[in-house]
Parts: structure tokens; C-alpha cells; sequence
């Protein structure tokens, strides 16, 4: 069992220098300076290095060590997030010694350092029954990975197993679930006028989509897994102008494929149902861009494993079926046993009490190299 205590001081170093790096996933220039960070580390400890660009996204980090014959290793994790460039200077990193704060903190930038570090411990001494161990990391995972996905099933398709570094839950809960999530554009278009003498002449677009609004947060169903938001609802110039522009962002989110497909059909039943007012055309865009991860017989018993490691190492391991997605829903779906939630242990991901518990970090990527290397004795 490889031992962390002594590489803290260097994780929370790089955990800082990568979370004063604004790398929202529009912003390429820091989600390349991030990239860069990691890909050195992980070229010094013996990785060999491959980045390959993704127009407007920064690099798709890809790092190899190949041991010879063996189970092989798939780890994944990412480098955008979901805050705008010039988050970083109004909320810095901060470590209070209990918790590590600042974006994207847990979400993935301390997960990856940890999982870096443990990696780089783990070959330093290759495990018994370990084949290789590829790690991906990915730069546009915070919009579902649209550039991404291929790349990254086609590495799937090549993995015994798929270990991928979302935070942990608190009360060490990893993931052995999720549904299919997606999003739908809809956007109108009608005709511009003065709400007061040329009323008539209008035909607004904001209009055509709020009839929608109702019907479409009405598809929501919580006990069939289904659920449906509006997110984003915009449009028009001015409060005495008929607008004639207007988008909504959809959510959505399913548990299972069939509950998706059901979703999706009804979409399209109720988007193409011609607006009131025929001189608005609205246009649709979008679906489900992840698919269900399902708790499969292999990733149970990856969870088996994990707990049994975590024994050991006195870590609690318990586990969690998750509404959101992550680019492991793309292994799973393809039938590789998948485990998520490896990263260090963290509350409030995604808001700006986002902080990560300081004191999982040397556990969970003890965590972490244990289960790699229980794969390697006792496989999945």
C-alpha cells in the first residue's frame, strides 16, 4: 500500500496553483494553463504525454503508462469548470486547515492533484496484474463533453475498468449510478413593434415560448425518474417593444433510457404544435448528451473492492446513485465497470460554498491507489 502523508505539502501547492487559474470551460487560455500543469507532473513521474487540441476548448490530455499484460486502467477527470474567467479574483483559494475553498476546488482540481500524486506513487513500484493505466483529462466536461465524448469511448472500449474523480460525497459516499442528462434550446423568432400605436403589427417571441414554459416543466414526473426546468428564459430589446427574439434552456434529466426516450418524444410532441400567433417560428436544438450509468454486476464489484480497501485504510466507502452526469456515464453505458465519486470528499460542488474536506485528500487517493491495485489481484 502506497503511503501520501508526505507528498500533502506538494498537493495543496499544486491544488492552489491550479485553482488561482480561472478554467471555465469558455475561457481555453486557463483550461490550457491547468492542462499544462498536470501534463508535466504527469510526464516527470514516467507518463507519456499526448495533448491534442479541441478547437476553442484547450487540449485533450491524454497520459500513458503501459506495465505489459494486465487489467487496464482507465482514470478520468477534467479540467474546466463551470466559473466565468474573473471568479478567481473575487474568490480566491483559501485553506481555513479544515477546508480548501475557491472554484472549482472540488470539481475537480484537488480530486486530479490527488489522484495525480497517488498515480505517480502507484508506478514508481508497477502492481502486480496492472496492464497500464491511462489517464484522460478532459476540457470540456462542465458542457457535457461534446468534443469529448468519442475520444473518450474509445478509450473506454480499450479499459477493464473505469475509475473516474468527481468529488466524494460527504460521508464517503462514491457513485454506482446515474440517470441520462440533457438540455434543450428553444429559440423563437417573431416581429419587432411599438407596443402602443403599432401593436398589431407585432408578433412576439416571448410570447410563443412562455405558453410553453407550463408544459414542459409539466413533464417532469418524480416517480418515474423524469424531471424537466427551465433554466434560462430570455429575450427582447426594450419594455415598449413587441420582441421579436426569445431562447429557453431546458434541463433534463432521466433515470433510465427508456424514461429518456419517453421524455424526448414528448418533447417533440409538444415543440411542434405550431405557436399562436403563426408569424413566430420557433426552432429546437439539443437533447440527452449523456447517457444512464447503470449499476451493473462490474461495478458492484468494483464498490466491493473499494470498500474492502477502504477497511483496511479505515475510509468509509459507502455509495450513491446520482441524478447529475459525468464522463463515466460514457464507460458505463458501454458496459466497463465504472466507479465515480473518487475524488476527495466535498460539500456544495458547483456553488460558492464549493470547499473540500482537507482531510481526505491523503485517505481518498490512498483510496484510490488501493483499488487500483485490488483490481490487479482480484480483477472485477
Amino acid at each position: 500500500m502506497i503511503k501520501l502523508a508526505d507528498d500533502l505539502p506538494a498537493m495543496l501547492a499544486m491544488t492552489e496553483t491550479a485553482v488561482s487559474i480561472d478554467s471555465g470551460t469558455h475561457h481555453a487560455a486557463g483550461v490550457q494553463e491547468v492542462i499544462g500543469l498536470w501534463a508535466a507532473h504527469l510526464a516527470s513521474s514516467g507518463f507519456t504525454v499526448e495533448r491534442t487540441p479541441l478547437p476553442g476548448r484547450g487540449d485533450q490530455l491524454t497520459a500513458r503508462r503501459v506495465f505489459g499484460n494486465g487489467r487496464r486502467i482507465l482514470v478520468l477527470g477534467h479540467a474546466d469548470t463551470v466559473w466565468p474567467a474573473g471568479t478567481v479574483a473575487g474568490w480566491p483559494f483559501r485553506n481555513d486547515g479544515a477546508f480548501l475553498t475557491g472554484p472549482g476546488v472540488g470539481d475537480m482540481k484537488a480530486n486530479v492533484v490527488m489522484a495525480l500524486h497517488a498515480l505517480c506513487r502507484l508506478v514508481a513500484a508497477p502492481p502486480p496484474g496492472i496492464g497500464g493505466i491511462t489517464v484522460l483529462i478532459v476540457p470540456d466536461e462542465e458542457i457535457g463533453s461534446p468534443g469529448s465524448r468519442a475520444w473518450i469511448e474509445s478509450h473506454a472500449r480499450e479499459a477493464d475498468a473505469c475509475l473516474t474523480l468527481e468529488p466524494c460525497r460527504p460521508g464517503g459516499k462514491v457513485v454506482v449510478g446515474r440517470g441520462a442528462v440533457g438540455a434543450l434550446y428553444l429559440r423563437a423568432a417573431g416581429v419587432t413593434a411599438h407596443v402602443g400605436p403599432a401593436r398589431a403589427l407585432g408578433a412576439s417571441a416571448v410570447s410563443a415560448l412562455a405558453a410553453l414554459v407550463g408544459p414542459l416543466e409539466a413533464l417532469t414526473d418524480e416517480a418515474r425518474g423524469i424531471g424537466t426546468s427551465v433554466g434560462i428564459f430570455r429575450g427582447g430589446d426594450a419594455r415598449q417593444v413587441i420582441p421579436d427574439r426569445a431562447e429557453l434552456h431546458l434541463d433534463l434529466r432521466a433515470t433510465t433510457q427508456e424514461g429518456a426516450d419517453w421524455l424526448m418524444a414528448e418533447l417533440h410532441r409538444l415543440t411542434e404544435i405550431p405557436p399562436a400567433d403563426k408569424r413566430v417560428a420557433i426552432s429546437v436544438e439539443g437533447g440527452f448528451y449523456r447517457p444512464p450509468f447503470p449499476t451493473t454486476p462490474g461495478t458492484r464489484r468494483l464498490h466491493d473492492l473499494a470498500r474492502k480497501v477502504g477497511a483496511g485504510l479505515g475510509v468509509v466507502v459507502e455509495e450513491a446513485v446520482s441524478p447529475g452526469g459525468s464522463d463515466g456515464s460514457f464507460a458505463a453505458a458501454l458496459g466497463v465497470p465504472t466507479l465515480d465519486g473518487l475524488g476527495a470528499v466535498c460539500h456544495e460542488s458547483c456553488s460558492r460554498r464549493e470547499r473540500v474536506e482537507l482531510d481526505s485528500l491523503v485517505p481518498r487517493g490512498m483510496l484510490l491507489a488501493g483499488l487500483i491495485e485490488a483490481i490487479g489481484q482480484e480483477g472485477v
